[in-house]
């Protein structure tokens, strides 16, 4: 027989203050049986089931468990590849303290959402790179998130495709891999939207064809925000100061050909919540079966004996002494 909880120091100093203040009570009621001169044995029998009753009770409460029995456990994840967009517009502020900075945050707050799947991380502008592959390890991914920058990659401007086809590449997805499999992979896109790619159509389709899903997640504002550069901003060919602004379009029309959903972060809103409950509800992959031995708690069976004998307790009477 195994037990659920042990009796700790709390426990054990109750259970001696509650037999302390019975054992007072017995005491009282021997010393009034004798004073009425009647004989305390009658009681004996009451005392003996109440006793047996409170023991049976703590029994319970320690969760007996016994009776072997095999269950089979399962263990399911996701693998995740995040896409983050490290281009210049990224360093806009017209979300607070900048773009790149908290989709940095948040960022932290997806990877701790799901510490059970395996989580890489793409970053990307007019190119992309593995900038940590899929691992278990939250806190590598979390390391690598601290130290994005923008001039981590080439600023020639964005390409959805990029990330897209490399996530696809290192998330094996073979043609003939098992369907249900594929569903458990996840390409999560962040970005201000802003795509120059000629491709991005093409890598859509990839991702349709093999089941993953895909997420979007925009950060900006329509208002936008000029780009810091140096002690200045970004200025165009012409002189004038660039002003960057979300797209939200592009990214809900690469959502929408997916079958995903769009996200968004701006001044009002934060959909980094919805963002975690939509991954979630995506099935994981069974990874490991094992076969356990496994005892059934079997603490109903001491409280339904206590509560037979207090009921039988309550149903007997004495002449001499009541208690």
């Amino acid at each position: 027989m195994t037990w659920f909880k042990s009796i700790g120091t709390t426990e054990a100093i109750f259970i001696g203050l509650f037999i302390a203040a019975y054992l007072a009570y017995i005491f009282r009621l021997a010393t009034i049986a004798k004073r009425l001169q009647t004989s305390f044995r009658p009681l004996l029998l009451k005392v003996l089931i109440r006793t047996l009753a409170f023991a049976l009770i703590i029994f319970s409460l320690m969760g007996p468990s016994f009776g072997e029995t095999t269950k089979e456990v399962k263990s399911e994840g996701k693998d995740i590849y995040i896409a983050v967009d490290l281009s210049q517009s990224m360093n806009a502020e017209d979300v607070e303290p900048s773009r790149l900075s908290k989709i940095k945050y948040e960022l932290n707050n997806i990877v701790q959402a799901f510490s059970s799947d395996r989580i890489g991380l793409i970053i990307f502008s007019s190119e992309a790179f593995i900038q940590c592959p899929l691992t278990y390890d939250q806190s590598a991914i979390n390391l690598f998130i601290s130290t994005l920058k923008t001039d981590l990659v080439p600023n020639a401007g964005t390409d959805f495709s990029a990330p897209l086809n490399i996530a696809m590449e290192k998330l094996e997805l073979a043609a003939e891999g098992p369907i249900t499999q594929q569903k458990s992979k996840i390409i999560l896109m962040i970005s201000d939207g802003e795509d120059f790619g000629d491709e991005t159509d093409k890598a859509a389709k990839k991702v349709v064809n093999t089941g993953v899903k895909l997420f979007t997640l925009g950060v900006g504002t329509e208002k936008g925000a000029k780009i810091p550069e140096g002690r200045s901003f970004k200025r165009d060919r012409n002189g004038q100061e660039v002003i960057t602004k979300l797209n939200s379009e592009s990214l809900r029309k690469l959502a929408a050909d997916t079958g995903g959903n769009y996200f968004e972060i701006n001044q009002d809103q934060n959909d980094v919540k919805r963002l975690i409950r939509a991954i979630n509800e995506v099935e994981g992959e069974v990874r490991d079966t094992r076969q356990i031995d496994a005892s059934a708690n079997k603490f109903y069976y001491f409280l339904g004996a206590a509560i037979l004998l207090l009921i039988l307790d309550a149903l007997i009477r004495r002449k001499t002494l009541r208690l």
